[in-house]
């Protein structure tokens, strides 16, 4: 069978929202994702009724994500019915993973035409679920298994002699950027307004007010932080550690997805795709050190396309904790001047399953700006893994 080539032809997400007291706290993932969906729909040029399936990652499938919300997503969306669709968890890879395989579908002819993303609530389902229930076992054969992420950062900030000073002037860098890019528009157009409804007391008895505001700017990025203001900040997870919030990656809510066609799908209904997406790699370490994932998973990566680090101009390294982004960037000798370059998760958030959705979108939009080939998507995974993806440029 020959593989054809499998292109995105548009690209959409939602602006970030602060968990717990953030504009997205009320809503629910499935309703982020199908203001998305719609989106991609309007903007995408096809026909609902050709979409072939719908895929959608996600950290902690349960609660209001659970029970397959992709096919929730469907029914609520402009989709029919006839649309089928599925849920995937690869933790924090869930959005970047999903896509991939919709690039295998489309690649393979098994589908034409493919919706993949991904989207997380960290305000209604919490780090670990509801009912998190380690294995006793593997507690035992191996203490660090489940080791929180703050302390794998903490972790790796001792081994590669990562600085508090320095993991505060990366978190500081990261704001600067993502302000920047906010206040020249540059997430707009990548951007699917959602509307938010909430239901409020009038304060005229027992009278309700419904109110309808619309969210189009993500709210994590901190214009008034400062290195000053970070040094005050404790240390969050171990008593004299270096990793503090501030130098953490934000908790966040949040979807993202692209629409990926095949070659002749794109041929047969005359569109004008953005980037192919190039290839993708996973790579498995030592869940204590998870935050070197990337360092793993881009050599393969590099491996597997023949693409030379040098050749590629827009890196979106997501940043879980600075220690870890540190980490990799040194280790991996990427270039800062390439390396999110609209600010990265410590100010934008971390959605967990959307986030290699939201990354994918921001790269695609950022390489068509620069006019440039090459994009590179990488995160570490939750568990010990890290994962990468390329994507082409499309004259």
């Amino acid at each position: 069978m020959t593989m054809q080539q499998a292109y995105i032809v548009a690209a959409k997400r939602t602006a970030i929202g602060r968990a717990k007291k953030g504009s997205l706290a009320e809503t629910r993932p499935d309703d982020m994702a199908v203001a998305v969906v719609n989106d991609l729909l309007a903007s995408g040029g096809v026909d609902p009724a050709l979409v072939d399936d719908v895929i959608l990652g996600c950290a902690f499938p349960e609660g209001e994500q659970g029970m397959n919300f992709a096919r929730q997503v469907v029914l609520l969306s402009g989709l029919p019915a006839t649309t089928s669709a599925m849920t995937i968890n690869r933790f924090c890879s869930s959005g970047l993973e999903a896509i991939h395989l919709a690039a295998l579908k489309v690649g393979s002819g098994t589908a034409g035409c493919v919706i993949a993303g991904g989207a997380e609530t960290m305000t209604m389902i919490p780090m670990g679920g509801n009912g998190f229930a380690p294995n006793p076992a593997l507690t035992e054969q191996r203490v660090g298994a489940y080791l929180g992420m703050g302390l794998t950062a903490e972790r790796v900030a001792q081994e590669d002699g990562i600085s508090r000073e320095d993991q505060d002037a990366f978190a500081l860098n990261s704001n600067l950027k993502a302000v920047a890019a906010i206040a020249a528009g540059r997430f707009e157009e990548e951007i699917s307004a959602l509307t938010i409804r909430k239901t409020v007391p009038s304060g005229k008895g027992p009278k309700t007010v419904t109110t309808e505001t619309e969210f189009k700017v993500d709210e994590g990025p901190r214009a008034d932080t400062s290195l000053e203001a970070l040094a005050k900040l404790k240390p969050a997870f171990l008593t004299g550690g270096t990793v503090t919030a501030g130098n953490s990656s934000q908790m966040s809510d949040g979807a993202a997805a692209v629409m990926v066609a095949s070659e002749s799908f794109v041929k047969e209904h005359g569109l004008k795709p953005l980037a192919r997406f190039a290839g993708y790699a996973t790579a498995g370490l030592d869940p204590e050190v998870m935050g070197l994932g990337p360092v793993y998973a881009v050599p393969k990566l590099l491996k597997s396309t023949g693409v030379a680090l040098k050749d590629i101009e827009v890196i979106e390294l997501n940043e879980a904790f600075a220690a870890q982004g540190l980490a990799v960037m040194r280790r991996l000798e990427l270039d800062p001047s390439r390396v999110n370059l609209n600010g990265g998760a410590i100010a934008l958030g971390h959605p967990l399953g959307c986030t290699g959705a939201k990354l994918s979108t921001q790269a695609i939009h950022e390489l068509s700006r620069r006019k440039g080939r090459y994009a590179m998507v990488t995160m570490c995974v939750g568990g010990g893994m890290g994962a990468a993806g390329l994507l082409e440029r499309v004259e």
